[in-house]
């Protein structure tokens, strides 16, 4: 019999998870499997930068709202749309060693540059 996490590969907690959460001494909190992320489906790929931040999780969202761009969309049209976890690495892959990061950690990346920052507001939803 083939498992769940042989089917999902990749879920659980990867190597470079371990290795983010360990860089910023925080316990692992990886997404579940088929859990939620909010993402900005409509903001083309090539905007930079790409933009993470992690609420405490609810219901089936594990928290991760992503966008790219300078700002968190507004547009009524163009805001977040629910994305399976598993689907993240199609829409955006540079983000997945983050994706261990407890609630109340946020991410910026660009072309040579990571900003990476825990924010307790990011706790208040």
């Amino acid at each position: 019999m083939i498992s769940w996490r042989r089917r999902m590969p990749g879920f659980g907690i990867s190597a470079a998870q371990r290795d983010m959460c360990r860089r910023f001494a925080v316990e692992p909190s990886p997404p579940g499997q088929r859990t939620i992320v909010g993402f900005a489906l409509s903001r083309p790929r090539e905007l930079e930068p790409l933009n993470a931040l992690r609420h405490p999780a609810a219901g089936s969202s594990n928290g991760w709202f992503v966008w790219r761009g300078p700002e968190i969309p507004q547009e009524d049209d163009k805001f977040f749309r629910p994305l399976h976890v598993e689907h993240l690495n199609e829409y955006a892959p540079e983000l997945r060693p983050y994706l261990a990061l407890p609630p109340g950690w946020g991410v910026l990346l660009a072309p040579d540059h990571e900003d990476v920052w825990y924010d307790e507001a990011l706790l208040d939803v």
